[in-house]
């Protein structure tokens, strides 16, 4: 018999306990990513994280859990509910707080039910129960794999959501993968494969270059360097830089060969900067940030510089950040991402899926727009279909 219980600080959980639940390495569901979130100063009621997570025990093991949030806003959350919250302050209702199944501030599709996947059912069960316990307006999961999709789907007091981002995919080179950067500006388009070039040598004549460096490598001046760029780049957007520096620091020692940064010199001097993490198959873009503009180098730190790592380190995809059409031309095709919804105000629950409905005709019809541009000369239209379906970016065949 598994017994739920909701934990205010996920150190309270047995990091060995929760990692073993996690069925793939992701870094963004690690404990030590997580955790550090919460001990080094980035998450708090003030910003609109609580942390909530949930356990599923069975006797005294976790068997199975979610990382869960109340949230008081929807910031940092990349799924966007702002004109729904909207829509129950017009009816005089709370739409805060609600309940949520994330990862904060990271866009990044990953697991959000661990565990036993007979065992995730319960755990739906228990968020939509503490939901109503907590009179809560809302539960939401962000960001789903397709294994949580099949969970949330077959329940009709969750709503389906979905939306694109813009991935890079390769395949292994036994099976027609590219094998470096050029081989992958053969598969593009003339105008596409001259447009990169050109951006690339626009960085090296202005005298930058580009180097990687792991977690490990990484001194604490140069930590200091890089947390400098990305506040700089949330203050000039307006943005509340959430992160901190201890917080990029923690990544750095506790998930060394998980982070990366690209660092972009100017002789001795750092002038940009692109901070990304991997998994044994992924590479995920997270922050960027510059001090002088140079032509170029935002796609070369952000983008080129991480297609080169995938292909020199047998990386498959590439997830640069939320958002962007400007990754089409660059390689990157829209994918797949999917959020679940349970709205327990049933008229609102209604005027939502038929808003979700409008919505799903839109971006279908956006996904076609922009395949229609697809920078690879060898190209045919995937079906549309969920994140493994979305195929189709031209490697080509031996």
């Amino acid at each position: 018999m598994q017994r739920a219980r909701f934990h205010s600080v996920l150190n309270e959980i047995d990091a060995a306990q929760w990692n073993a639940l996690l069925p793939d390495d992701n870094p963004f569901l690690a404990h030590a990513f997580l955790s550090g979130l919460e001990v080094h100063g980035c998450l708090d009621a003030r910003h609109g994280w609580t942390p909530h997570h949930l356990g599923l025990y069975d006797g005294g093991k976790l068997a199975a859990a979610a990382p869960l949030y109340l949230k008081t806003n929807s910031h940092g959350e990349y799924v966007f509910d702002w004109s729904w919250a909207h829509a129950y302050a017009r009816h005089g209702l709370d739409y805060y707080p609600k309940l949520l199944c994330a990862v904060p501030y990271s866009p990044v599709t990953g697991p959000r039910l661990l565990g036993d996947p007979s065992l995730h059912g319960k755990l739906v069960n228990a968020i939509q129960s503490e939901c109503d316990r907590l009179g809560l307006s809302s539960a939401h999961a962000n960001f789903c794999t397709e294994s949580d999709a099949a969970t949330f789907a077959g329940r009709d007091d969750w709503l389906p959501r979905f939306d694109w981002q813009f991935h890079w995919h390769n395949a292994p080179i036994e099976a027609g993968g590219w094998r470096d950067f050029d081989d992958f500006l053969d598969a593009l388009k003339p105008k596409k494969r001259k447009n990169i070039r050109q951006e690339r040598e626009h960085v090296r004549r202005a005298g930058v270059q580009c180097e990687i460096r792991h977690g490990d490598e990484i001194d604490a001046i140069t930590w200091r360097r890089i947390h400098d760029f990305y506040v700089a780049t949330f203050d000039e957007k307006g943005n509340h830089p959430a992160l901190t520096l201890e917080f990029f620091r923690h990544l750095g020692s506790a998930m060394p060969r998980n982070v990366l940064a690209v660092l972009c010199r100017h002789g001795d001097d750092v002038v940009a900067m692109a901070l990304l993490l991997r998994s044994r198959d992924t590479l995920y873009g997270r922050y960027w940030g510059c001090r002088d503009h140079v032509t170029g180098l935002h796609f070369e730190a952000c983008y080129y510089q991480g297609i080169e790592y995938c292909l020199a380190h047998g990386l498959l995809h590439f997830e640069p950040g939320a958002q962007g059409e400007h990754k089409l031309a660059r390689g990157f095709l829209p994918t797949m991402t999917r959020s679940f919804h349970h709205i327990a105000d049933r008229r609102f629950h209604s005027a939502i899926a038929d808003a979700l409905d409008r919505e799903a005709d839109a971006l279908r019809d956006y996904r076609n727009a922009l395949l229609a541009h697809s920078p690879y000369a060898n190209f045919s239209l995937p079906p549309l279909a969920g994140q493994g379906a979305e195929g189709g970016w031209g490697q080509r065949s031996r």
